[in-house]
């Protein structure tokens, strides 16, 4: 079976800004349930940014694969926060670069003036966070959509 293409659904890849908690908002549930590999987490600390290249559910097109009786999608995306301050972790060994993480959730929380904080809250109580002067994330594919290599939709129970 050949790979999808945005042209299969009529759509470019998602680029997208977060500058205030409604937009990232959006973001984090596009990337609900997107997995990445601990070394596909890069941090310039010169640069103030932090960027995840995931493999990210396409929750946007699982409607359309759901109508056409075709497969589940993922694509490749980074994950860029910008202005970032500062960078912590737990539940991540920061030494092996093979460790798989699955995205839970990307939150906001605010601090003094525009400066707050930008936790990804990873599966297995794992979680990087990044202190930042102001909320700037973006969200952008990187790749045309591949077949969900499960064939399933993430599942959470209730």
């Amino acid at each position: 079976m050949a790979d999808a293409t945005f042209e299969d659904g009529a759509e470019g890849g998602l680029y997208l800004k977060a500058e205030d908690s409604d937009d990232l908002r959006i973001i984090a549930a596009l990337t609900q349930d997107a997995v990445l590999t601990a070394g596909d987490v890069t941090w310039r600390p010169k640069e103030r940014r932090l960027a995840f290249l995931i493999n990210r559910f396409r929750w946007e097109d699982a409607p359309r694969a759901e109508a056409k009786q075709r497969p589940y999608e993922r694509v490749r995306s980074l994950l860029v926060i910008d202005g970032v301050l500062g960078v912590a972790s737990q539940g991540v060994d920061k030494g092996d670069k093979d460790e798989v993480l699955s995205v839970l959730s990307v939150d906001w929380t605010p601090g003094e003036d525009a400066a707050g904080t930008v936790t990804l809250v990873l599966a297995g109580d794992g979680a990087v966070r990044a202190d930042v002067e102001c909320l700037d994330v973006t969200l952008k594919d990187v790749t045309r959509p591949y077949v969900a290599t499960s064939g399933h939709m993430p599942k959470h129970p209730d």
